[in-house]
């Protein structure tokens, strides 16, 4: 018997001491599902009893199960009869179903704490402070196999117990890895997953690989342009892929104008670019991008974007267009300056003054767009925004799948409870300040006051100054994982098509990175670096990994994860609409914006009277532009819809660019040949040429009257309503 279960039993073989509450009966009730969100721990409990999500309240759980309804959730007179054991066994109906046998030590152990009166802890128990999980790695060779995982908590007095058959278990992925209630591993499919394991409100998983039984796998020793290669093939050997070839020149240059400044390369940029016989060409093209105004442009709206700048609407939201121009002038100036990313955020942070005038002032009005400022929302926003952790789901409960608890959330809030908006000397102007007298947030169970205490932090910030600078200190050090994490798997799914982690605003325990070595060293790389954007982006783009071909081999074509090859990836809606424009030589004009800007320096606003509803573009709406209605890296939408493609082939967007453009009629008049101006098309709208079959079929078309204007535009509309022209290869 193992010593575990022993212990168990102990207390109803020697009728020694009761067992307790907190240690034996509350880890059974989480083990039996009992506290569960899909039962009795759910926020309005199950068929009139309640309990604490994953049991974060261990008094008032007991207050409910021994005081209400006395005498029957727990006989103390019959202790077999008490309620919890009787449904708990199947013995009377219940809703669960059976949840364990009267043979087994959870049973007994209950049943040995209710026969001794049921007694709640008389002094402090020692507390689990963490859990282990052994091995933390498998690997199954062949795609066979199990193993078994044990389970080990350590508690705040220094012992340690074996938790494995307290525990729950789920797995990522069970179509590469399933694991029992036991704990017990079985290998599935090609891939590699994580096993969690979850104990009061600890959770941790184990990595585990199945590798095909391919005994013919042999590494190519592809070369590697810098250190984040070598750590993407360290990871591609040990799941035997193998990473594809490089795109050729034509691809590079579409992709990494894209990327670095939002828009497609012109036809003398592609001609200039073919015809460079440099060995360093790709790379003078990236520092050329990296330089480039559409580059200070296109992350000016990406931050904008996240911070969810606005202009107009109901004045007391403190989201004036005035202010939203400041703003978002403001992050257009840092962008362009390269400021240090840890600064330009912590600017941010202790962010005060007139938000007319004061561009970081706007992070309180702009990140949550509300009447009044409201510490909770605007707490779980930041918290997202900045390190990409939900706290949100720890304000009723501890985080059911994280390390963050109830107080961790009050006392996070603290840091905004004394945020105010003061009415300034006009009524669309508001002066940001923090009052340095307001109470602290207050927990929920028990109403005690939580003074502000960064996340993981063990004790409160100093009293006296102004928290916010503590926080700012805190949250942008170079050695807050947190922080460089967040930022690294951004910037990285910009670049790649996916983060690192999935979704890019979830980081948690149980939501691991597909390749923590290579996040570990993108966010080293951006704390050593001090915090440069450009720095990062320049080693990410000159990356052999980020020059792939998309086309797979015979080991990678199932690969989504690894980087082993280039993922197809569509155009954003604003990066989108600005190809289309600069494709055809066109126009497009934005409500309330001055003629001329670019899709990517447009963001909603009124026409600066404060009362009516923000304006957007139905191009951007209707191709996925985040609504910045909340700031969840989600309201960005990269999935195809049918009105998309209505929008294209029916709608007057690509026909009436191709018309104000005057691209064809240019061309005829510079009585080009019917081949080059097939050519020039293809170079406009796909960054290549055509391939001989194309520009047979399309001479063709043409037939003998060469100079037709019509079906040149034909063809020009056709290849920008393909799906080649929607994705960056």
């Amino acid at each position: 018997m193992k010593p575990f279960l022993l212990a168990l039993l102990l207390p109803s073989i020697l009728h020694a001491d009761a067992p307790s509450f907190r240690r034996d009966v509350m880890p059974i009730l989480f083990r039996a599902g009992c506290n569960a969100g899909t039962c009795h721990g759910s926020a309005r409990g199950k068929d009139g009893f309640m309990l604490s999500l994953f049991g974060y309240d261990a008094k008032g759980d007991y207050y409910r199960i021994t005081q209400d309804m006395v005498g029957r959730r727990t006989n103390l007179a019959a202790p077999e009869q008490s309620l919890m054991l009787l449904k708990a066994t199947g013995k009377v109906p219940h809703t669960g179903g059976e949840r364990f046998t009267p043979d087994t030590p959870y049973y007994k152990t209950l049943l040995a704490w209710i026969a001794a009166g049921a007694p709640d802890d008389a002094e402090s128990v020692p507390s689990p402070v963490e859990i282990t999980l052994s091995p933390d790695r498998m690997v199954f060779d062949g795609g066979k196999g199990t193993q078994q995982i044990q389970v080990t908590a350590r508690y705040s007095d220094g012992s340690k117990r074996d938790v494995t058959d307290l525990a729950l278990f789920v797995t990522n992925n069970p179509s590469t890895a399933k694991i029992s209630k036991t704990g017990l591993v079985t290998a599935g499919g090609r891939g590699d997953t994580f096993v969690f394991a979850r104990f009061n409100r600890f959770t941790i998983g184990s990595e585990v690989i199945v590798l095909p039984a391919d005994k013919s796998y042999q590494w190519t020793s592809p070369p590697a342009h810098n250190d984040l290669d070598t750590v993407v093939y360290d990871r591609l050997q040990k799941l035997r892929l193998l990473p594809s070839e490089l795109c050729d020149d034509e691809t590079f240059l579409r992709r990494a104008t894209i990327d670095l400044a939002g828009t497609l390369p012109s036809v003398d940029e592609y001609r200039a670019f073919m015809a460079d016989t440099a060995k360093d060409k790709r790379t003078a093209l990236i520092d050329r991008l990296i330089a480039s105004e559409g580059f200070t442009d296109l992350w000016t709206n990406l931050w904008a974007e996240m911070l969810r700048v606005k202009g107009g609407g109901y004045t007391p939201t403190a989201t004036d267009t005035k202010a939203a121009e400041a703003y978002f002038d403001w992050i257009h100036d840092q962008m362009a300056k390269n400021r240090p990313l840890n600064e330009f955020i912590a600017e941010q942070v202790t962010g005060t003054g007139s938000n007319l005038t004061n561009g970081p002032a706007n992070l309180y009005t702009m990140l949550v767009h509300d009447v009044r400022f409201t510490p909770k929302n605007f707490a779980a926003d930041f918290s997202q925004l900045f390190t990409g952790v939900r706290i949100q789901c720890a304000e009723c409960h501890n985080h059911p799948f994280d390390r963050w608890t109830q107080d961790d959330y009050y006392g996070w809030v603290s840091f905004f409870t004394g945020i105010q908006r003061k009415l300034g000397v006009e009524p669309r102007e508001f002066y940001i300040y923090n009052n340095l007298s307001a109470a602290p947030a207050k927990h929920v169970v028990d109403d005690r006051p939580m003074s502000a205490t960064v996340l993981g932090g063990e004790a409160p910030v100093p009293k006296g100054t102004d928290p916010r600078k503590a926080l700012a200190a805190w949250l942008t050090s170079p050695k807050n994982d947190l922080f460089t994490h967040n930022l690294a798997n951004r910037i990285w799914a910009h670049f790649m098509g996916r983060g690192l982690v999935e979704p890019l605003d979830d980081m948690r325990i149980s939501n691991p990175p597909s390749n923590k070595a290579l996040l570990d060293a993108l966010a080293a790389r951006l704390a050593s670096n001090g915090f440069n954007l450009r720095a990062l982006v320049r080693d990410i783009c000159t990356s052999r990994i980020y020059q792939l071909t998309a086309r797979p081999n015979t080991t990678n074509a199932s690969d989504d994860r690894q980087f082993s090859r280039s993922q197809l990836r569509r155009m954003r809606a604003d990066v989108l609409l600005d190809a289309i424009v600069k494709a055809t030589s066109g126009e497009r004009s934005f409500g309330y914006f001055a003629k001329g800007i670019k899709a990517v320096q447009f963001y909603p606003r009124t026409p600066g009277d404060t009362v009516r509803p923000f304006v957007g573009d139905p191009f951007l709406e209707t191709f996925g532009r985040s609504p910045r209605a909340t700031v969840c890296a989600c309201d960005t939408k990269m999935e195809p819809t049918l009105s998309q493609t209505l929008h294209f082939i029916a709608g007057d967007t690509i026909s009436g660019q191709i018309g104000a453009g005057g691209v064809v009629p240019k061309l005829l008049a510079a009585i080009t040949p019917p081949e080059r101006i097939i050519e020039n098309l293809y170079i406009r709208a796909l960054s290549r040429q055509p391939d001989a079959a194309e520009l047979k079929a399309l001479l063709e078309l043409v037939g003998s009257n060469t100079r037709d204007r019509k079906a040149y535009e034909d063809i020009f509309w056709s290849l920008l309503n393909s799906t080649e022209f929607l994705f960056n290869h």
